[in-house]
């Protein structure tokens, strides 16, 4: 699946309230970033913790255009906990890190405003 980076196309297709339900986004803290020079883009290896239910977890998001290890540690961030665990160079990603891109395409993280117990979920 492509993802349209266009804020001006169109909604994708319909789907159902038991469909969105599937996909299982929590909120977790940033333990760790780390440079991940083996990636193809460049991109950090971050380890989020998601709490006791979901534990912590390991991503390798592209966002280094707007941030750095120093300024990811201790950040909220929301993420896909439930999608098949994706290998990723010499590392296992085993969330997808959200966020939307910015008018160049770089990836600007989606976290809340407020400070969130890790592992709360998305409805």
């Amino acid at each position: 699946m492509h993802l349209a980076h266009d804020p001006a196309a169109p909604a994708v297709e319909t789907t159902t309230f038991d469909d969105f339900l599937k996909v299982d986004i929590r909120i977790g803290t940033i333990l760790s970033a780390e440079p991940f020079p083996q990636a193809r883009k460049p991109a950090f290896i971050l380890t989020i913790d998601f709490g006791s239910g979901v534990g912590v977890k390991k991503s390798s998001a592209q966002i280094t255009e707007h941030y750095t290890p120093e300024t990811l540690i201790g950040r909220q961030v929301a993420a896909v906990v439930n999608f098949a665990p994706r290998q990723i160079g010499p590392i296992m990603s085993e969330v997808l890190t959200l966020g939307f891109p910015d008018e160049d395409g770089a990836v600007v993280l989606f976290a809340p405003d407020q400070r969130m117990e890790n592992g709360a979920r998305l409805f």
